[in-house]
């Protein structure tokens, strides 16, 4: 194919074979199979040929038995004339009508960090392959596909990777009356439940109770294929499925752009408080703390809050936090995000994607998810993290800053040329 480059196994298969490559020998010695049938195949080999020409060589080494026993050697070369066309799943490309499945991702809420994150899932487990084209809108992303089975593919495995459901539909588009074939394109709908990390939620008291009696009031610590709730007052932590989420829905109290600074005046570590009757499980990685925080908006009057939270490990006074004054919740630590971006010696892949209709605080919600990364190191297991040779390496020891990513988590960006090979599957 003068587009893919896949080569054609009669009758209709396409198949993909790098030069000199052992599929390819197989597909080469299937065209003289005939002439074959008389003699004995010893040995089989390419001969080198520029890699853009449109001759292929074979040296082959034939036997056969002759008069009383006599066995007749021969070596000879078969020379290939590579035609090239076009196969149909690049035909359609060119028609414009090349897709037969598409996947909607939809995600109800005003930040994109869960397809950051995706984004991360989809480049490292290599599902991006077989996707025809990629779109990104307001609230999703669009993955197109050749086949129904790519798609389901897909459905599967955002299902299992971030708490979602989904539907499916087909519409007709062709139907040959004489053969009984039908041809449909296939739409499956993926919506993520609107829950992001450090989002404050309010649970009904029916779910609240299935969960060892948790407060209503909480905060999501974390996102992966369940939702990971923590109540600020008991450490008491729970976690949803999707399948309970859509059963007993909720939704973030306020989003990020809500959220206030403050600066924390004093802070005491308390000891946890007894555990109810029914309570579920705590946190070993958090600390109970009760705080006294000021508005760094109101640093020149003496109104003061008191809140318990649960970042008594982090917190120390003089530190800056983002808090929500509906419920008094600290939510996270707060740090210098210039010097974040300056010391940053680490960098992510992106999918290759039209994009439309984007906002234009998209760097600001990329700059969370980078952040979300560097301070949670159970999300950035999942994310191939690469090494960025353009910021110098600083010591890793300073405690006083932000957290960092270490070297040791750090992947090296490698780039080879096919030039530098000598074309691909050519010898090095």
């Amino acid at each position: 194919c003068i587009l893919c480059h896949r080569y054609l196994q009669p009758p209709g298969t396409w198949i993909q074979c790098t030069l000199e490559s052992r599929e390819l020998l197989a597909l080469c010695l299937k065209k003289i199979k005939a002439s074959l049938s008389k003699v004995r195949l010893i040995d089989a080999g390419f001969i080198w040929t520029e890699p853009h020409s449109k001759r292929l060589k074979l040296k082959l080494t034939v036997q056969k038995e002759v008069i009383n026993g006599a066995v007749l050697q021969q070596v000879f070369v078969v020379e290939y004339i590579v035609q090239s066309q076009m196969c149909e799943d690049c035909h359609r490309i060119e028609a414009k009508d090349f897709w037969k499945a598409v996947v909607q991702v939809r995600q109800k809420t005003l930040h994109k960090k869960t397809f950051y994150y995706l984004e991360q899932l989809i480049l490292k487990h290599r599902l991006h392959q077989n996707t025809l084209h990629i779109k990104e809108i307001h609230d999703g992303l669009d993955f197109y596909y050749s086949s129904k089975q790519q798609a389901q593919k897909m459905v599967d495995f955002l299902q299992c990777t971030v708490p979602s459901r989904s539907k499916s539909s087909q519409r007709l588009i062709s139907h040959d009356i004489h053969s009984n074939v039908y041809n449909y394109k296939s739409t499956f709908s993926v919506e993520i439940v609107p829950i992001c990390k450090d989002n404050v939620v309010c649970l009904s008291p029916k779910l609240a109770q299935s969960l060892g009696n948790m407060s209503q009031i909480c905060v999501c610590i974390r996102v992966t294929s369940t939702i990971h709730l923590i109540d600020p007052s008991t450490l008491q932590i729970a976690e949803i499925d999707g399948n309970t989420y859509w059963r007993h829905p909720f939704n973030s109290l306020f989003h990020p752009k809500q959220l206030e600074e403050f600066i924390i005046v004093d802070i005491n570590r308390v000891q946890e408080k007894k555990k109810g009757a029914g309570a579920g499980a705590r946190s070993n990685k958090h600390t109970l703390a009760e705080a006294w925080v000021q508005k760094t908006s109101e640093l020149n009057t003496d109104h003061q809050y008191f809140c318990c939270t649960h970042l008594g490990h982090i917190l120390n006074p003089g530190d800056l936090v983002l808090g929500s004054v509906l419920f008094l919740i600290l939510i996270k630590k707060s740090y210098d995000r210039t010097k974040r971006q300056r010391r940053r010696n680490w960098k992510l892949k992106e999918l290759e994607r039209d994009r439309e209709g984007m906002d234009t605080d998209d760097e600001r919600q990329y700059q969370d998810f980078l952040e979300d990364l560097e301070e949670d190191e159970a999300i950035r297991k999942n994310v191939n993290i690469y090494r960025n040779a353009d910021v110098p390496v600083e010591s890793d020891t300073d405690d006083d800053g932000p957290p960092r990513i270490s070297l040791a988590e750090m992947l090296e960006d490698l780039h080879i040329s096919q030039d530098a090979t000598g074309g691909e599957g050519a010898n090095m």
